[in-house]
């Protein structure tokens, strides 16, 4: 770090002590000039910024005449009293932490500014005091300023004692607000546009922006003794966005969009990122001890359900302990980063403010106005225009948690995504099913949508038809979420149409489609009824071709072997040979599902798959290096292989044996079985 004695040597700035002074000067005209063109950042402020913006132009024109009298800037050969020179010094530092001020201010939302605003005035009112004082210490008589000037110096500090004090009747109109949402009372139209228009929020982009930047400011705990305020004011807000710009102005979206571009959506996140329980992006991932990861509050859950299993793999847990995944946690956040995706991810080992969220009723109570009043547009008559931009909504509320889940739900908003799902109108259709499957994270609204006419129907016209392979992998996610649970699971098991969309999918879809497609069916193979009906529809040649592909394929395989499909995948050809390679290069989890499939191949198919297995170059070398380097269950499964590979290994020599001394029964016989043995 560079020396403040560095600094001081520096010409250049205006802050040494050897800088010029003509520097000085100019610094200050320049900043005067700023801070008298600088505009409020909210409508509330007005007064407080106004007020520095009077005084920074009497300033200004001070300085202006400063520099001329030095000779219009000549540089080095203005020369000040020294009392004047360190003065002034003292008034480019306060004018720059005016200036430090009005920037931090422009960063902040402008509902956290009106909570803060008497706290934002009381600090312009410091500087203003400073300043004033500084200005009274200045040495008018030994600058020769002109009579006019000098006024104008005095006028200055007389303004900068008269602060402009906040106005806190606005803040006292929103708190009381958030106060009636607590208790239920739905906000009036004309009221909350009214509050709104003077906070300077009237249009959806200026809202969107506000929850966006109040929602980061939360996150980084900025002001905790208005973090529940800030809350309360999210959900406010959302309720406000649908109610006053969004759902009853709607916008037309832009056709220039591609929705099949990367572009047009947000990306999809890695398989890996996301849990396996409630197939989100993780936010705080923690490994369980079976070595898999979860997000930390689905496998909190998980655990507080009375269940001690490893959701993923089935195993009983040694123990309950979660060890916080750094290095994934890492990945997460620069992915976020890189593909534009705002996620706010929890700090590792620490636990959500949960008292503060249980606590704000209001937040909660906005939240299930929001969904009521959107649940009741969507049930309207009305343009298709506005049942793009409510579904929409409805998608975007849905994203943000299961008490927005839980209000959509209870509303009826399932029955009436139904029909939208076979629209033609692809960003319509898009949003129709993401909503649907962001809503079926939700326990109970997996019985909804199961119950809800022809959804499951709707789900496979999707798949099959659907306008874009964004909404065909949404709607594969959700036949996975709803799978999750077992009578469901079954059911769609036995739906045709089910197993025949989600084997196309994971046969013929893209990288990220395949990998949806592939957990559907991993889910499904998981009740041994569903396996026949999807060996049958090619489920056992889909997964094999996507091992190396996909990291579920091989569990696919596993999963099929196990419940009766073994037979179909050893007469595959390449099967084995691709889950022999997996075991070599495939992530930790393929590893050890390539090496569980196999030994469950030579389980249950005997000879023929334990022929294959050896005949596949190298596979001694596979088995060796899991041995080694592989999860404690993927050490177990080589074992196992190499154990099944030695049995058929020694059975066949023993059988070309017998055969050898049935066929030559000399007496040179007995070297050669000598040998063999």
């Amino acid at each position: 770090m560079t020396s403040k004695a560095a600094i001081d040597e520096w010409p250049s700035s205006p802050y040494s002590s050897s800088a010029p002074d003509a520097e000085v000067l100019r610094s200050l005209h320049r900043l005067a000039r700023d801070l008298s063109a600088a505009e409020a950042p909210a409508p509330f402020l007005r007064p407080v910024f106004a007020a520095v913006a009077r005084r920074a132009r009497l300033l200004a024109a001070v300085f202006d005449d400063l520099l001329q009298f030095g000779g219009a800037g000549a540089g080095p050969l203005l020369l000040l009293p020294r009392s004047a020179s360190l003065c002034l010094r003292e008034v480019l530092l306060v004018l720059q932490r005016f200036k430090a001020l009005v920037a931090d201010c422009a960063a902040r939302s402008r509902t956290r500014l009106l909570l803060q605003s008497d706290e934002v005035a009381a600090r312009a009112g410091e500087l203003q005091h400073d300043l004033a004082t500084l200005l009274d210490l200045l040495p008018v008589a030994d600058l020769g300023l002109a009579d006019d000037v000098a006024d104008l110096l005095a006028l200055a500090s007389r303004q900068c004692r008269r602060a402009a004090a906040a106005e806190l009747g606005l803040r006292a109109a929103v708190l009381a607000l958030i106060h009636e949402v607590e208790r239920e009372i739905v906000p009036e139209r004309e009221r909350l546009e009214g509050i709104l228009e003077e906070v300077g929020i009237n249009d959806p982009a200026s809202c969107s922006d506000e929850i966006e930047t109040l929602e980061r400011e939360i996150g980084d705990r900025v002001a905790e003794r208005w973090t529940s305020s800030m809350i309360a004011l999210v959900g406010l807000l959302r309720y406000a966005k649908c109610v006053l710009f969004s759902a009853a102005t709607p916008r037309t979206v832009d056709s220039k969009v591609d929705l099949d571009d990367d572009g047009a959506e947000p990306p999809s996140p890695p398989l890996d990122f996301r849990c396996p329980i409630s197939l989100e992006l993780m936010r705080d991932p923690v490994v369980a001890s079976s070595g898999q990861t979860y997000d930390r509050e689905s496998i909190t859950r998980w655990f507080g359900s009375g269940k001690s299993t490893c959701p993923k793999t089935g195993q009983v847990l040694a123990d309950l302990e979660l060890v916080p995944n750094k290095a994934l946690k890492n990945l997460i956040v620069r992915w976020c980063r890189e593909n534009g995706v705002a996620v706010e991810v929890a700090e590792a080992g620490k636990a959500e403010p949960a008292p503060v969220v249980a606590a704000n009723k209001a937040a909660l109570e906005a939240a299930r106005m929001t969904a009521s009043f959107l649940v009741k547009k969507l049930s309207a008559s009305f343009s298709p225009e506005a049942t793009k931009r409510v579904v929409h909504e409805i998608r975007q509320l849905a994203k943000s948690g299961s008490d927005n889940r839980a209000f959509i739900g209870e509303a009826g908003a399932a029955a009436l995504l139904v029909p939208l799902l076979r629209s033609e109108d692809s960003a319509l259709q898009l949003n129709a099913v993401t909503a649907m499957l962001n809503l079926s994270i939700l326990e109970a609204n997996k019985k909804r949508i199961m119950h809800a006419e022809g959804a499951v129907d709707a789900l496979c016209h999707v798949m099959c038809s659907g306008a874009s392979w964004r909404a065909k992998e949404n709607a594969a996610a959700t036949v996975l979420s709803l799978a999750a649970v077992h009578a469901y699971r079954r059911r769609l098991g036995r739906n045709p149409r089910v197993v025949e969309s989600v084997v196309q999918l994971a046969r013929t879809g893209p990288s990220s489609t395949k990998k949806d497609a592939l957990a559907a069916l991993l889910s499904l193979s998981g009740e041994r009824e569903n396996v026949g009906r999807l060996v049958e529809a090619g489920a056992a040649e889909a997964a094999a071709s996507a091992v190396g592909e996909a990291e579920a394929a091989a569990a696919v395989l596993a999963s099929l072997a196990k419940r009766g499909g073994a037979e179909a995948i050893v007469a595959l050809d390449g099967a084995v040979a691709r889950l022999v390679a997996e075991m070599r290069r495939g992530t930790e989890w393929s590893r050890e599902c390539a090496a569980a499939a196999l030994v469950l191949l030579c389980r249950r198919a005997g000879a023929a798959a334990a022929a294959q297995v050896m005949a596949v170059p190298g596979v001694e070398w596979a088995i060796w290096e899991l041995l080694g380097t592989g999860t404690d269950r993927a050490r177990r499964k080589a074992a196992s292989l190499g154990r099944a590979c030695r049995r058929w290994a020694a059975a066949a020599n023993a059988a070309g044996a017998e055969q050898s001394t049935t066929e030559c029964p000399t007496s040179d016989a007995a070297p050669a079985l000598t040998t063999a043995s």
